[in-house]
């Protein structure tokens, strides 16, 4: 199992918290240390299962629009996207929890064109109004079908969004784009004239599954 490097320093102290723990617990001998030595080890073992990054291998192709984050499909609607689309979009929404592999990555092959971090509030990513309000990360894509965007969005417990994008970088279908911390939310701007694939409730693998099919146009 691989894990995300942003995670690797916290999963670092979290493991030497318990170890230290363990340490004081067999020179004092003292249950109270035991116990506080399992809760720290649970501990670890939850950070090192949150940073994880598997490695992921799915349908692969220009014209298809692949999931950028693990989670739940909260929303699906036709909006106005200005800021890089210039116009209307389909808007697909993936909200990730804690349990979530966190690791986001590029919907399609591309070329980076727009990059812009906008600060913001840490409501519940779920909503509608954090699309707008939350801290967010806008990363849009120019491809051979026309422009994509994806938007990172920090949620209540987040605080911590990453993106190694760089304008006028290529970039491929399935690559590691980023990482945001701790429950939020992953939102995919395409084509109004795309054929979406999935519904509001079912759950999505980054890299994986297939949420669109881009139409000439």
């Amino acid at each position: 199992m691989s894990f995300a490097r942003e995670g690797l320093v916290f999963i670092g102290i979290a493991s030497a918290a318990a170890a230290t723990a363990y340490a004081f617990a067999l020179a004092r001998r003292s249950w109270s240390l035991w116990l506080l030595a399992f809760v720290l080890t649970v501990l670890a073992l939850w950070v090192a299962y949150f940073f994880r990054d598997p490695e992921r291998e799915g349908e692969r192709g220009e014209t298809l629009v692949v999931s950028p984050a693990d989670g739940k499909i909260v929303m699906i609607t036709e909006v106005q996207e200005p800021a890089f689309i210039g116009g209307s979009a389909i808007r697909i929404s993936v909200f990730m929890n804690v349990f979530n592999v966190h690791v986001n990555r590029y919907p399609t092959d591309g070329t980076v064109r727009y990059v812009h971090y906008n600060p913001g509030r840490f409501l519940n990513a779920a909503t509608e109004k954090s699309s707008l309000e939350n801290e967010q990360m806008s990363v849009g894509l120019e491809t051979k079908h026309g422009r994509i965007l994806v938007r990172q969005i920090a949620g209540l417990i987040a605080r911590r969004i990453v993106t190694y994008s760089k304008e006028g970088q290529q970039v491929k279908q399935g690559e590691r784009m980023g990482i945001i911390r701790f429950g939020s939310r992953v939102d995919v701007f395409i084509p109004p004239n795309s054929k979406v694939r999935v519904k509001t409730g079912e759950t999505s693998n980054a890299g994986v599954t297939v949420l669109a099919d881009l139409l000439p146009q």
